[in-house]
């Protein structure tokens, strides 16, 4: 009988010690996420090893990357550096200068092609993918999907571009399913505007190419038997930012013919408007609302292209120039696709911030580049002349939006941190990258080979210097040393850059698992600069908080010098907190080195700072 028992209870034992085990491991790795970090990554250059960069090289010459060297092993170490998204840049076919007529794809023609690998921003066929990135082009769509899925298996979202205002002056999709006819195929070219026309057109004028300024020479001066100075569209287009000329500047989009979004010349609109409070109107609401409306053509298309790659497993969009396409176009394809997959990550640039309401909550948007306000503002406190008074400035605009709003401090149309043209020191971004990265409760972003010092000094051709280019074939050489030639183990990165990923991999890590960083916020900055002695605009200061976790992030952006003060705590978060009278410990959760002490005395709170030049602490409450 005592056998029996003592089995039972050891079955018993067993039983519930699996079962323990097996949550433990369902908890491992469902890696519970609290913050969303983004990681762009031009997806052409990732995987390039080859080191040559001459400028308007060949892709034969400088060479490329493809899906296939995002392997398992990469997309590991993206993860393993704090990343929940990753953004592959200029996946859609666009135009280019090679020649895949073996595959029935069409050439295009040098001179409506920026640079030689082409704008990833002039889509030739939103059905198909860049056949540069193919290790077999007649295989390229199944390649991506195969990437689609390794980047599932490791526990990333996928996101990539749409770009609904313009798509490449030679735009010519043969992989269009059935029944889906291609832009412009049915357009009536007899007239300027008409509400089903994909374009806006010059009726009885032929387009003719810019005239190239400031030196420019087509493929750096290549002989090619395309690049003519001639592309024959008749009758032209209008150019993708808005250029009525047949003969656009060199400076506009000359590459790109704007979409007819169903607004006339005259500013005329031919679709619905949203209803008076449709602002606080759920995506469902919005969906239904479309739903027995009669929308231009243009809409239909463009909701068929992005249902097409939600179906394909895309998990969200990054819409190029969002705010050059009517905010009713965005309610009704974005609830569309919220009908489809809810959890769609759906993120813009709009750059006017008296739009960014709209966009998002009549748009249907869920993140907006905060370019012109927080960019731009952080960008000057980096070079030293602006001030840290700025930050809560910019941030009280928008404190109804704060969760919608994306922070970032690198992207492909923006300098390189490290550039000549920016900082010349990748080091210089830290403080600022604390800041952005624990400050807020919207999403994060950085630029592959921001984590390393990328500095873009590698001239590609088209490409602007400073700016890793996005129109050229070259190589990405601080990325590089990281890639390692496929070993993605930093291997031949220098000490200095070794630290500076660290740093990145410990921010990241800690943004994404903080719950703290998706509670309330509250910058102490003003008080001590009144209540502080040394405490000045080159220091920024704020407190977080959410359930057990309180934090206290601050940063000294100043290059050179090294700061002491003794910081100030406001009553009402002494109070907020809950604390009682006493001494506190405080450890830094960055490097887990630091600690201070907390001390509270007749309600007020103070701690002892010493920062470095460059030095940012994110204290932890114990």
């Amino acid at each position: 009988m005592k056998q029996t028992i003592v089995l039972s209870l050891l079955v018993l034992y067993l039983f519930c010690t699996c079962k323990t085990e097996k949550k433990v491991k369902e908890d491992n790795s469902t890696d519970k996420v609290t913050k969303k970090v983004v990681y762009q990554v031009f997806t052409r250059l990732f995987g390039n090893t080859n080191t040559t960069n001459k400028p308007w090289g060949t892709i034969e010459e400088n060479g490329i990357g493809k899906f296939a060297d995002f392997t398992d092993q990469a997309l590991q170490e993206i993860k393993e550096l704090g990343i929940t998204h990753i953004w592959y840049t200029g996946v859609p076919h666009h135009a280019l200068v090679n020649d895949y007529t073996q595959y029935e794809i069409s050439n295009d023609d040098p001179d409506v092609i920026k640079g030689r690998a082409g704008s990833p921003y002039a889509v030739k066929d939103y059905y198909n993918v860049d056949p540069d990135m193919a290790v077999d082009p007649a295989n390229r769509l199944e390649e991506f999907k195969q990437l689609i899925a390794r980047t599932h298996k490791t526990g990333l979202k996928v996101i990539v571009d749409i770009v609904p205002n313009h798509v490449a002056r030679k735009y010519e999709s043969t992989s269009v399913p059935e029944g889906v006819e291609s832009f412009g195929a049915s357009d009536d070219t007899s007239v300027t505007y008409k509400k089903n026309n994909n374009f806006y057109y010059n009726p009885g004028e032929e387009f003719e190419v810019p005239e190239w300024e400031n030196g420019y020479q087509l493929l750096g001066g290549e002989k090619h038997t395309s690049a003519d100075a001639k592309f024959v569209e008749i009758p032209a287009k209008w150019t993708g930012n808005g250029s009525h000329l047949s003969q656009p500047n060199f400076n506009d989009w000359y590459e790109t013919v704007k979409i007819n979004y169903g607004v006339s010349p005259d500013g005329d609109r031919d679709f619905d408007s949203l209803p008076e409070g449709f602002d606080k109107a759920s995506y469902k609401k919005h969906f239904q609302f479309w739903k027995d409306k009669e929308v231009p053509d243009s809409w239909k298309k463009f909701k068929d292209i992005a249902l097409y790659w939600v179906e394909m497993g895309v998990d969200g969009f990054r819409y190029d120039m969002a705010e050059m396409v009517p905010v009713e176009f965005w309610s009704y394809m974005n609830s569309a696709i919220k009908m489809e997959n809810p959890d769609a990550f759906l993120m813009a640039e709009v750059y006017q911030p008296d739009l960014y309401r709209d966009y998002i909550r009549l748009g249907k948007m869920d993140y907006l580049y905060d370019k012109v306000d927080m960019y731009d503002s952080i960008a000057h406190i980096m070079k030293g002349y602006g001030w840290t008074d700025h930050i809560p400035v910019v941030r009280d605009k928008f404190t109804d939006i704060e969760p919608n709003l994306l922070y970032f401090l690198e992207n492909h149309d923006e300098l390189r941190l490290a550039s000549p043209q920016f900082l010349g020191d990748a080091r210089k971004a830290k403080p600022a990258m604390v800041t952005l990265a624990t400050i807020g409760t919207g999403p994060l972003m950085i630029y592959f080979g921001q984590e390393v010092g990328e500095d873009a000094e590698e001239d590609g051709g088209f490409g602007d210097p400073g700016r890793t280019s996005i129109f050229d074939y070259v190589g990405v050489p601080h990325h590089q040393r990281w890639m390692n030639d496929g070993k993605f183990d930093g291997g031949q990165l220098s000490s200095s850059e070794k630290e500076l990923r660290d740093f990145y991999k410990r921010l990241l890590n800690f943004t994404i698992k903080s719950e703290a960083l998706t509670g309330d916020s509250r910058e102490i900055h003003y008080y001590n600069k009144e209540h502080t002695e040394n405490y000045d605009h080159r220091v920024f200061s704020f407190v977080r908080w959410k359930g057990d976790e309180k934090l206290l992030v601050i940063s000294n952006f100043d290059a050179e010098n090294h700061c002491e003060f003794e910081l100030k705590i406001p009553e009402d978060i002494i109070k907020e907190w809950d604390l009682e009278e006493g001494s506190y410990v405080l450890t830094d959760q960055l490097f887990g080195e630091q600690k201070a002490d907390l001390i509270l005395r007749n309600g007020k709170g103070s701690v002892k700072i010493a920062l470095n030049p460059l030095q940012s602490f994110i204290f932890r409450l114990d």
